[in-house]
């Protein structure tokens, strides 16, 4: 779709077709369907990009400022998915589009967000939030696993019975991925009782998954 104005108004031309202001161009100019969508992915129309963008690049950059505090980082990890559904969609043809488009940005800023912290001196030896909560829990990938609901239900259950102090630590650190020193600001305690805390969480959150066969 591309959208010009004139001395008529507004004007779209959208599949090859023109239409100018008033009722028309307003129809003519909605978001594409999600099916048409996939289908230009599979016919290597490059229009696919423009409408995936339309329809939903505000969206995603939602989902991608929301884990990365740059915003130049969350405009290239959109960038980066865009590239991926170019790729993949013709293949994999989602039957939900947005929750497609929803997990590559997710993966992708949360993969940029372990760069960016690995790049930087964090207090807990250089690590990042997810590092440590996979070492945690035994070297499995939390990047990936986090995305099943069922898993992602027990820790929302596990947070759901703890402090509210304790959850709240363990969501800005695994979450957010903030420092322990800006938690033990934000909370006015101290750095050493934020560690002791998070390991603790760590701990009991490790057997409880134990428990429901999540991890071995």
């Amino acid at each position: 779709m591309i959208l010009f104005c004139d001395a008529d108004g507004p004007f779209c031309v959208l599949q090859g077709e023109l239409t100018y202001g008033g009722s028309s161009y307003r129809k003519a100019c909605e978001t594409m369907d999600d099916k048409d969508i996939v289908r230009l992915y599979k016919e290597r129309s490059e229009v696919a990009i423009e409408e995936t963008r339309a329809k939903y690049g505000g969206y995603l950059l939602g989902v991608a400022r929301g884990i990365l505090k740059d915003e130049r980082d969350a405009e290239e990890c959109v960038n980066d998915a865009l590239l991926s559904a170019w790729n993949d969609v013709p293949v994999t043809a989602p039957s939900d589009l947005k929750a497609y488009l929803k997990k590559l940005v997710r993966n992708g800023a949360l993969s940029r967000l372990r760069r960016n912290n690995a790049a930087k001196r964090l207090p807990e030896g250089g690590i990042s939030p997810i590092d440590e909560l996979e070492e945690a829990l035994g070297g499995g990938n939390v990047e990936e696993t986090v995305e099943a609901a069922e898993l992602a239900g027990a820790i929302s259950d596990f947070l759901r019975g703890r402090k509210a102090e304790e959850r709240v630590m363990f969501i800005k650190r695994y979450r957010f991925g903030e420092e322990v020193a800006s938690i033990a600001g934000a909370l006015g305690v101290s750095e050493s009782k934020v560690k002791m805390t998070l390991r603790r969480t760590r701990d009991r959150l490790k057997v409880q998954l134990e428990k429901k066969g999540f991890l071995k």
